[in-house]
């Protein structure tokens, strides 16, 4: 009957890990790059995850016209540069933080309310470890008012 506890704790902690780093990921997003938004609005969404090197995530999102942005997007101290890219939905660039220093902010004015690809991508390290660094990333949107 041991074994079939034991299975039953490991298979609860296995659920609990990954909630506990979500909300760790948040609290980031939260607490750290919310500030990046100052002086605009932020519109009440925290969007974050934990990525590894190497690896991307996308984002849609709808903006509407004639409304002033900041994007921010915001990674760990254990990830270095991540790149965030501005596409629109034929995945034509518009923006990307590695052609301006991986500034963490990008602010702009949509002319026609439109959906775009927020893509962030977290660079692989050179260095030669077995293991691989993640952090939390998150792509905060803030809203100008006047």
């Amino acid at each position: 009957m041991k074994p079939f506890v034991y299975i039953l704790l490991f298979l609860g902690m296995l659920t609990f890990i990954p909630q506990s780093g979500n909300a760790q990921c948040k609290n980031f997003a939260k607490k750290v790059c919310k500030l990046e938004l100052a002086p605009y609005v932020h519109d009440g969404n925290f969007n974050a995850a934990i990525l590894t090197e190497g690896e991307d995530a996308e984002l849609f999102k709808t903006f509407y016209a004639g409304q002033e942005y900041r994007i921010a997007v915001c990674g760990s101290e254990s990830l270095s540069n991540v790149e965030f890219i501005i596409m629109d939905v034929d995945r034509r660039v518009l923006y990307t933080n590695a052609k301006d220093n991986y500034k963490l902010t990008w602010d702009f004015k949509v002319e026609a309310t439109q959906q775009l690809i927020i893509l962030v991508k977290v660079p692989s390290g050179n260095n030669d470890e077995a293991e691989l660094s993640s952090g939390c990333v998150a792509i905060m949107f803030g809203l100008k008012t006047n």
